[in-house]
């Protein structure tokens, strides 16, 4: 079987520590230890923390705290991972056969698709629009999620769009999972990054039994350096998780789950989230005032939520062809679209600090304004 590359992480890797700007990320401008760690308290308490492996799946009280994230969750249904790329390659690896099918939203984060399909897994996609305001065709999940279907995906708020489903769009896909029998597997990482609220999108733990909720402390928190994931799920197959996490990982870092245990207290998580909606705001403001200047060769749809604008560009180049020239000859790393399954679409994140992203905008305008235009223009 051949290998399915997971080509956004690897165009990452290569890249971005090569370039002067990296926007090819996708959570907010990284919180400090010193920002995280405001209680003296606290911070005595690190330094006595010993160095010895945790809880294998994580330990209790940053799994209490994990689980007093959602409705009827206990702390034994809530697995610490390495991230929540380490929790999706667990559920794949858990719950599908070569054979079977699985359904992932796009445009979308392909890592469930890349693993699924490394599987044997028959996979198809149901699509965003974007000329619907990146609405999902809900038609199209009931026609592809087929009897037998055994999992379907998909990220609430969506990565790369910013789109949040509607409470009316949960509740069909849960329908839909029910009727064909699949696994529903929520990757909610960016839930607290809204950019037009302060209220949290919903979760879809609790909305059916065989729902997998995945969380990161990533994305929203501004913590990717703690590599800090979970899955939340009331079903035994939760156990299944486990065997896999004690394989792959054995556990997280004992000092990584006292440091995520700090950012989750109830004071702390308002303060983070706080700070990563103000960063979206500024970030979104910054960048779509930008693009307004480029003449019309640029084009995306206000997103609801994420560090991240989705952007369309006027050109026959293909989005590999334009990150490189944007490289190349501004310095400055996005995502191609191609890696969500958009082509003529880029990845943008618009999250990190204003002076950084300022700077990183006016080095790809000249770029922009060169690209060739698109035929029939």
């Amino acid at each position: 079987m051949t290998f399915q590359t997971f080509e956004l992480e690897n165009w990452q890797s290569d890249h971005e520590q090569t370039v002067r700007f990296n926007l090819a990320d996708s959570t907010v401008d990284p919180v400090t230890v010193a920002d995280l760690i405001e209680d003296g308290e606290d911070l005595e308490r690190i330094m006595s923390v010993p160095l010895y492996y945790p809880e294998v799946n994580g330990e209790r009280s940053l799994r209490g705290l994990i689980a007093g994230l959602h409705d009827g969750i206990g702390t034994d249904d809530v697995l610490v991972t390495v991230g929540a790329s380490e929790a999706n390659a667990a559920i794949v690896d858990a719950l599908c056969e070569p054979g079977d099918r699985v359904v992932v939203m796009e445009p979308g984060y392909r890592q469930v698709w890349g693993l699924a399909r490394n599987r044997g897994c028959d996979v198809a996609a149901f699509e965003l629009h974007a000329d619907r305001g990146w609405a999902p065709d809900l038609e199209q999940l009931r026609r592809v999620a087929t009897p037998g279907t055994r999992l379907i995906y998909v990220c609430n708020p969506n990565n790369p769009t910013g789109y949040i489903l509607t409470r009316q769009e949960m509740a069909e896909i849960v329908r839909i999972a029910e009727d064909c029998g699949a696994w529903l597997v929520a990757d909610e990482v960016y839930r607290g990054s809204e950019r037009l609220t302060d209220a949290e999108t919903p979760s879809f733990v609790g909305m059916t039994d065989k729902v997998i909720g995945v969380g990161s402390l990533s994305k929203s928190y501004g913590l990717s350096g703690l590599r800090i994931g979970w899955a939340v799920c009331t079903h035994p197959e939760l156990a299944d998780l486990w065997r896999r996490h004690e394989y792959v990982a054995i556990a997280t870092g004992r000092l990584d789950n006292f440091l995520a245990e700090c950012a989750l207290r109830p004071a702390a998580r308002r303060r983070l989230f706080e700070r990563n909606r103000a960063c979206v705001r500024r970030g979104y403001d910054l960048f779509s005032e930008w693009a307004l200047r480029q003449g019309g060769r640029l084009t995306a749809r206000p997103p609801m939520a994420s560090a991240l604008a989705f952007v369309r560009y006027d050109s026959d180049l293909s989005s590999v062809e334009v990150g490189d020239l944007f490289r190349r000859k501004a310095s400055v790393l996005v995502a191609p679209g191609v890696f969500f399954g958009r082509e003529g679409w880029f990845r943008i994140n618009i999250g990190m600090d204003t002076g950084y992203l300022a700077q990183a905008l006016d080095a790809l305008a000249p770029v922009v304004a060169a690209l060739p235009p698109a035929s029939g223009r």
